[in-house]
């Protein structure tokens, strides 16, 4: 080795001496000092010709960063969003399955007119194309309203903001503070969120981040959150405030799921992604007019249309699996009513049933599916169906499969906490090169679902004697 080579090696061991001894702020201290100077340095070089007594900009800043007003503002714009995505949703949601549902009946007459294969019928339009048919009149036209919302505040300049207030939580747990960009596009959809983690450099925050994106409810989601919310806590309010009562709900269920969040991140830069935190230097852009057409191209074409094709692959096959549960029978019962009864002691530990759990595991392609798989288990029907009314739901699931405010809230919770949808995990994949990571992302959520609901489930049956 030359004198230059050993020079440079003494260099290096000294350097990580010192870095050893440093604080744990010293990188934000040293960003802070640069800023500081180059801000006098332009005090000094710069002379404005004239200043403007009123800067709109820096009003807006002082409200939407300030340490009291800018989280409340946030939770604000969120519950704003999740309410008119929700009560927005309804209208085409259901004009959509109405075209789409009554395709699949004169389909089906069609085929039994030609002569075709009960089985053949059913399988094809009954399973594939009713396990597509739901997925798209369930997820298009909220991702229609959420994603041009969301795009609207990022192309505005608000996101940076959102990063800005969260940072300090996200430092507290270990993370990056650009994990609150890619956590907002999760509630989209938990896939772009995964995505949306590219804008992080240090791999092991990324990973954390996409490790821990699933606790944000995507809008797949949101339609059991909210039938639940409807059912169970907004019932019991007059019709003028039920929606409201049922966004509030759906609200505090996304908050559960954000403070999950930062406990996972904290848990995750402890043990599995141990490491050393990157510095975060955030520049907040001025506000600026939103345009429009680049609104609606990447709301619609590069997110709902992108998000929404991936989603389509993975409903069809589970289309075809339910309706061939739903009609292979092993004497009385069919193989998806063996199958709930075989799971539900589990269930039961949980605070839930069989059906419930193997309603998600046959929704891992899609959480749109949920619902339907569920009552397409507990009424027999081979293919996943839907009842006309909320009143004919709840007693379909109080009165006559015993369900109580604890399965409710335990099936908020799983739904929140459960392992990620195939179309997420086939990203995170992606994204990662590895099946390790996708399998671990199963494994943290997963794991997570069962034991809070175990724990929930427990408490309430001691404390109540359920």
């Amino acid at each position: 080795m030359s004198e230059s080579e050993m020079l440079a090696q003494e260099v290096l061991r000294e350097a990580e001496r010192l870095r050893r001894s440093l604080s744990g702020n010293f990188r934000d201290e040293m960003v802070k000092s640069l800023y500081t100077e180059a801000e006098r340095v332009a005090r000094r070089a710069v002379r404005p010709i004239g200043e403007r007594k009123y800067d709109l900009d820096r009003l807006l800043d002082r409200l939407v960063t300030s340490p009291w007003t800018g989280l409340p503002i946030m939770l604000l714009l969120l519950a704003v969003i999740i309410w008119i995505t929700v009560v927005g949703a309804n209208i085409p949601s259901e004009l959509l399955a109405q075209l789409l549902f009554g395709i699949e009946a004169f389909a089906a007459d069609l085929f039994t007119a030609w002569g075709a294969p009960w089985w053949l019928t059913g399988f094809l339009w009954h399973g594939v194309w009713r396990g597509l048919a739901w997925v798209i009149s369930v997820m298009l036209p909220p991702m229609a309203i959420f994603f041009p919302l969301f795009t609207f505040l990022e192309d505005l300049g608000y996101l940076p903001r959102v990063a800005f207030n969260l940072d300090w939580l996200f430092k507290k747990a270990g993370a990056h503070g650009k994990q609150a960009l890619s956590m907002a596009m999760g509630f989209g959809c938990n896939a772009a969120g995964v995505i949306a983690t590219r804008v992080i450099d240090s791999p092991r925050e990324r990973l954390v981040a996409i490790l821990t994106n699933n606790f944000v409810p995507c809008n797949g989601r949101f339609p059991t959150l909210i039938m639940l919310a409807t059912i169970f806590v907004a019932a019991s309010f007059p019709p003028l405030l039920s929606s409201f009562v049922a966004a509030a709900t759906v609200l505090a269920v996304v908050l559960i799921g954000i403070g999950f969040t930062f406990l996972m991140s904290w848990l995750l830069t402890r043990t599995l992604l141990r490491g050393e935190a990157s510095a975060f230097t955030l520049e907040l852009p001025p506000y600026r007019p939103p345009n429009v057409w680049r609104i609606l191209y990447t709301s619609l074409i590069d997110r709902t249309i992108f998000v929404l094709w991936r989603a389509m692959q993975t409903a069809a096959p589970a289309g075809a699996l339910i309706w061939i549960l739903g009609n292979v029978y092993l004497g009385p019962m069919s193989l998806a009513q063996r199958l709930a009864a075989f799971l539900n002691p589990l269930g039961h530990l949980l605070g839930l049933d069989g059906a419930i759990l193997l309603a998600y595991v046959i929704a891992i392609p899609a959480n749109e599916i949920v619902v339907p798989t569920l009552l397409m288990i507990y009424m027999g029907t081979g293919m996943m169906t839907e009842l006309p009314s909320l009143n004919m739901l709840k007693e379909l699931l109080v009165q006559q499969h015993g369900w109580t405010l604890l399965t409710a809230i335990n099936l908020m919770l799983f739904s929140l906490l459960h392992n990620p949808c195939a179309t997420t995990i086939l990203t995170i994949y992606k994204e990662t090169g590895s099946k390790k990571w996708a399998t671990w992302s199963v494994i943290v959520t997963l794991g997570s679902a069962f034991v809070v609901t175990f724990l929930v489930a427990t408490l309430a049956r001691t404390i109540f004697r359920q």
